[in-house]
């Protein structure tokens, strides 16, 4: 009798944790979840990394809520920080992080929880400390990286302008993907024989005075995904503009903004990657054994205004380049 008894007893359990898995899968197929997004600070680049998460999970078809938040450009740090906290607090069940900085904000302040952090374009994640690897991320934190195809840059830069021997690079010091695209492009460059002219500036209050310092000196102006400098953009391009040479970019929108060209990457495209990731994530799949995804497609793209402005010509190795005109 007591081996019947047993033998019902585990019957009765296995069936009950069937029954409990059964209900807990479905419960979770209806759930809105609480998702926070945090953007570093609000500049094209990223606002499309923003409206590609958001594509990539109605794609995916979550159900969800967003408390969306973005840093100011002169407070960004401790913005983020603070909204990073206060979405832990608040519980969401998921965080997007949207560029280093604020993926580096997200990933301290769920440190000692259960929610995962699915960052978007973060260049180097290894060195930002976000991953132990990019292929095996090791905890709750993974996500896209918008890593530059340095060659294929500089490639446009040549081809642009074939005399070209010193290029010049504004980057913040703080910013750990312009660190790691600092250090790419000149192993890039040393290999062409091509002089790198490198400036840190650690706030917008710096930009002006090293614009121009650093225009006066070379023969072309390169901008990574600074976010800093793309969000002073302008002051960049005056000050190119004031020593008649170009600024390349590193997406479409910069080159609408006034860059000459660049080989650009597709920022909503890696968003959607990124929410569908997230999505996967709420669905049950590791966080912590998902690998890092980046999109390998890149487009040259150029400004016929400003192509126009300083009287280049289009290169015939890119004569099928997608064109745009600057913004007005």
């Amino acid at each position: 009798m007591k081996k019947i008894f047993a033998l019902l007893l585990t019957l009765t359990l296995a069936l009950t944790f069937a029954s409990c898995g059964k209900e807990t899968k479905e419960t979770n197929k209806d759930k809105t979840y609480k998702i926070g997004i945090i953007q570093y600070m609000s500049h094209p680049s990223l606002d499309n990394c923003y409206n590609g998460i958001i594509k990539g999970l109605d794609e995916a078809g979550i159900k969800y809520e967003v408390d969306y938040q973005t840093g100011s450009a002169n407070s960004a740090d401790a913005d983020c920080t603070n909204f990073a906290k206060k979405q832990v607090s608040d519980g969401v069940d998921m965080i997007f992080a949207i560029a280093t900085p604020a993926a580096q904000s997200a990933y301290n302040a769920t440190a000692d929880t259960d929610i995962p952090v699915i960052f978007c374009a973060v260049s180097d994640p290894e060195a930002a400390k976000l991953v132990k690897t990019n292929e095996n991320p090791g905890s709750l934190c993974t996500g896209t990286s918008d890593v530059l195809d340095l060659s294929a840059q500089v490639d446009l830069i040549q081809a642009m302008q074939k005399d070209v021997k010193k290029i010049g690079i504004l980057y913040t010091a703080s910013e750990a993907n312009s660190i790691t695209n600092l250090k790419n492009f000149r192993k890039v460059c040393d290999e062409r024989k091509l002089t790198v002219v490198a400036k840190a500036v650690n706030n917008a209050s710096d930009i002006p005075s090293a614009s121009e310092d650093l225009a006066a000196q070379v023969d072309c102006i390169n901008n990574f995904t600074d976010n800093n400098v793309v969000n002073n953009l302008k002051v960049v391009l005056k000050a190119a503009s004031n020593h008649n040479i170009p600024v390349y970019g590193s997406e479409e929108e910069q080159v609408k903004n006034g860059c000459l060209a660049s080989v650009s990457i597709d920022y909503i495209a890696l968003g959607k990657v990124t929410g569908k990731m997230g999505a996967d994530v709420l669905g049950g799949s590791d966080a912590a054994t998902m690998a890092v995804k980046t999109i390998t497609d890149a487009t040259p793209v150029v400004n016929t205004d400003v192509l126009s402005t300083l009287k280049m010509e289009m290169p015939k190795d890119y004569s099928n380049a997608q064109t745009v005109t600057t913004n007005k």
